[in-house]
């Protein structure tokens, strides 16, 4: 599935729409170059959870945890575990919860990640600083629901 968005509302409207659907233990990577929008799209589910706090990119804390709402949100950064991976941080716990683990960078997690997720890739138009598109790939059949309820 592709979305086509033209400011960072849209952004969050997508993010807060995928987020009424959700049902705890999810796992959602995000992909994109710096800036594309995966702080903002985070922003949008956090919204459709009911978490009412301020969220911040967790560059440098690596996990932030939210927990006022419908469902825990752990937004996860991992782009500087880039040269090491993640395999000593316990991100299996995240992973294996009822919350809803949120993780931006992936590709640096590769060997930790579980097999079933939804990856979403956020692509900025070079002509277009404010229009990404987003592309929404379901691994596993509790994602291809995700995804259908989407639509």
């Amino acid at each position: 599935m592709q979305v086509e968005v033209t400011d960072a509302a849209e952004t969050i409207a997508i993010g807060e729409k995928l987020a009424m659907s959700l049902q705890g233990g999810e796992l959602i990577l995000l992909d994109g170059d710096l800036g594309a929008g995966k702080t903002t799209f985070t922003k949008g589910l956090a919204k459709g959870l009911g978490i009412t706090r301020n969220i911040k990119s967790p560059t440098f804390t690596l996990i932030r945890e939210y927990s006022m709402g419908r469902l825990p949100l752990y937004h996860m950064d991992v782009y500087r575990l880039e040269e090491t991976g993640g395999a000593d941080l316990g991100l299996e716990e995240y992973f294996n919860s009822s919350g809803v683990s949120v993780v931006e960078w992936s590709q640096f997690i590769q060997a930790e990640l579980p097999s079933e997720y939804l990856l979403v890739q956020l692509k900025k138009d070079p002509d277009n600083d404010d229009k990404r598109t987003l592309i929404f790939e379901a691994h596993g059949k509790k994602y291809q629901k995700l995804l259908e309820e989407l639509r």
